[in-house]
């Protein structure tokens, strides 16, 4: 498949970090385009590293949390209506290890926080895409799939 100006489609994969404690969602707030937006801890799959490795290091540059993941919540596509861009994203859910509190956040991270499922569910206009909602709602659910579902040849 290609686009219109015949470049090949090249998704872009990323990875999240769905965690929750006391009821409460850990999400960033982050400087986008559109002004500032809520996301859970995420970004790319960078060359070299698994997706269980990518999503350790986005957590932690993210919002300074050391994350070990224990369970895949769900793969989500998501090809915004204004952008040729698709996302594919791998959220995970797992414990939080401990909190490195000294350490600067990532360009463009304002603040980590904590929100209830009820503050995400009234405010998606905040949100970075529908992902953030959904991976929550999934979450809640109980949607969990081993580890194991991913297997990477070298």
């Amino acid at each position: 498949m290609t686009h219109a100006d015949n470049r090949p489609w090249l998704p872009h994969v990323t990875v999240a970090a769905v965690v929750a404690q006391n009821d409460q969602f850990l999400l960033i707030e982050e400087s986008t385009a559109r002004g500032l937006r809520l996301n859970q801890p995420a970004g790319h799959w960078e060359p070299g590293e698994t997706l269980i490795e990518a999503v350790i290091r986005e957590t932690l540059e993210e919002s300074a949390w050391h994350f070990e993941p224990d369970s895949l919540v769900g793969i989500y596509r998501h090809s915004p209506p204004t952008s040729d861009v698709t996302y594919l994203r791998f959220a995970f859910t797992g414990k939080l290890l401990s909190h490195v509190p000294e350490q600067a956040l990532d360009v463009g991270i304002i603040r980590t926080l904590w929100q209830s499922i009820d503050t995400l569910r009234a405010h998606p206009e905040q949100h970075r895409g529908p992902m953030v909602l959904r991976c929550a709602e999934d979450y809640l659910a109980g949607q969990r799939h081993p580890l194991s579902l991913i297997y990477e040849f070298e």
